[in-house]
């Protein structure tokens, strides 16, 4: 049984070593990718200060961030395009990316603990909790992973695209971004079936 179950005592963790946790990030945001994590903690390397993501500062995450990739066993990021998401709609494209970053892993769970109330179909056994990331020390650690991961490919977006405000609001649907949409349009990156680029493009 995983030695991290003390830490979130109203857990109770199945008798498995290898347990992973998988969270992700973006399933708010009108632009890009929704990014999901998958992590597989060391319980002889603990990690210190390991929480909710959006509870952390910008520094801490980063710290944590690589914090998580030197000291568990096995870390992987998996992700479901606009594209995908405007034909599988959000929910059932944030199941495919917790499946990718799943089989992404280099390590094979015994045992799956997925943030929410929901599982995606995964070929091992697992559990989905509400408020994981505050409750299992493994998907605190892929929240961190999905929200850096993501963050950092928003600014990469920003540089692209200076006029959106992307490093501010992350692509989430805040007054500038509506703005920068109504007065430069959509972009491809852009989840078309969302209804704010829906209304830009003239589609509702």
């Amino acid at each position: 049984m995983s030695k991290l179950k003390s830490d979130f005592a109203d857990i109770i963790y199945p008798d498995f070593d290898l347990i992973a946790g998988v969270d992700e990030v973006g399933r708010g945001p009108l632009v890009g990718d929704v990014v999901t994590a998958a992590v597989i903690l060391d319980a002889n390397n603990p990690i210190e200060g390991l929480t909710d993501s959006k509870k952390l500062s910008e520094k801490k995450r980063e710290f944590l961030f690589e914090q998580i990739h030197e000291k568990a066993l096995c870390v992987a990021v998996g992700r479901a395009s606009p594209e995908e998401i405007d034909k599988l709609n959000i929910l059932h494209a944030t199941m495919l990316a917790m499946q990718r970053a799943v089989d992404k892993l280099a390590i094979v769970p015994e045992f799956v603990f997925i943030d929410g109330n929901r599982c995606p179909t995964l070929v091992m056994p697992c559990e989905a909790v509400v408020k994981g990331d505050l409750r299992v020390a493994e998907i605190s650690a892929a929240s961190i992973i999905a929200k850096v991961t993501r963050d950092r490919e928003m600014l990469v977006l920003d540089k692209k695209y200076p006029h959106y405000g992307f490093a501010q609001h992350k692509g989430y649907p805040t007054k500038a971004h509506f703005d920068a949409l109504q007065k430069y349009g959509a972009i491809p990156e852009h989840r078309k079936s969302f209804k704010p680029v829906k209304k830009v493009l003239g589609m509702l």
